[in-house]
């Protein structure tokens, strides 16, 4: 019997996804076109814009994969692919300027063709990986007159323009993970808040002290570094927000 598979992963249902793959195909398409020899002699041009760009999207997908368990390390995997998209644009700007080509201003029609493309929701069965590449392609497609048949002007624009476009969506995806952490944190964030409250249920049922400081019940902790690396002590529950110490008798 075959063995199946319910649904796609989350961030398959992600614009941002959907874009940073198109990107990345752009990238690749790019450079294999335009990136030689005679510009490139070492390779390394290449391989760095084709590796910014591939982590974009592959940040995006690790840090939704952490959504359940660290909405802290999702952040930081999404700012990492915004930081990216920075890196990407930066190379496709210093390409124009290289090579004398001007940028489209922002009243051009070709730039606001590409900054307000709204890509259409995908809609996956059970083969998922084949739908989502067959959605990735025909999202890919609106803008192949510039991509795949324009010169290396109109494709290093057009990339400009879609960094700058997920450069926007990932800073609101940042923008909404950082609301939802304020207000109930993640699964690993909580695990170890609920490991400090049994601690602290813990220490009043043993009688532990009461802090010098604030009166709140003491853990027993131990001393990491310095001379003293080793020795108990008696460090208030409250820590970092209050330091009150007692000396274990």
């Amino acid at each position: 019997m075959p063995i199946t598979f319910s649904a796609a992963p989350s961030y398959f249902w992600l614009n941002s996804w959907v874009l940073a793959n198109i990107i990345e195909l752009a990238t690749q398409r790019f450079c294999d076109r335009f990136v030689d020899f005679r510009i490139d002699p070492g390779h390394r041009l290449y391989d760095q814009m084709t590796q910014a760009a591939r982590s974009i999207r592959a940040n995006i997908a690790e840090g939704s994969g952490r959504h359940e368990t660290s909405l802290e390390t999702e952040m930081r995997l999404t700012d990492v692919a915004r930081g990216s998209a920075h890196e990407l644009m930066g190379d496709f700007i210093n390409y124009m300027m290289r090579h004398s080509i001007p940028a489209w201003p922002v009243e051009d029609e070709r730039f606001q063709q590409v900054i307000s493309l709204r890509l259409d929701r995908p809609s996956y069965g059970p083969d998922f990986v084949s739908d989502a590449m067959k959605h990735i392609a025909a999202q890919k497609s609106r803008l192949d007159c510039f991509l795949e048949h324009g010169n290396a002007a109109d494709a290093a624009n057009c990339l400009v323009v879609l960094s700058m476009k997920i450069i926007a969506m990932l800073t609101s995806m940042l923008t909404a993970q950082l609301a939802e952490f304020k207000k109930q944190g993640g699964f690993t964030e909580n695990l170890t808040q609920t490991r400090l409250e049994t601690r602290r249920e813990q220490a009043v049922a043993n009688s532990a002290p009461s802090c010098p400081k604030c009166g709140k019940p003491m853990l027993r902790r131990m001393q990491k570094k310095g001379q003293m690396q080793g020795r108990e002590f008696w460090g208030c529950g409250d820590y970092p927000r209050c330091t009150g110490i007692r000396e274990i008798q």
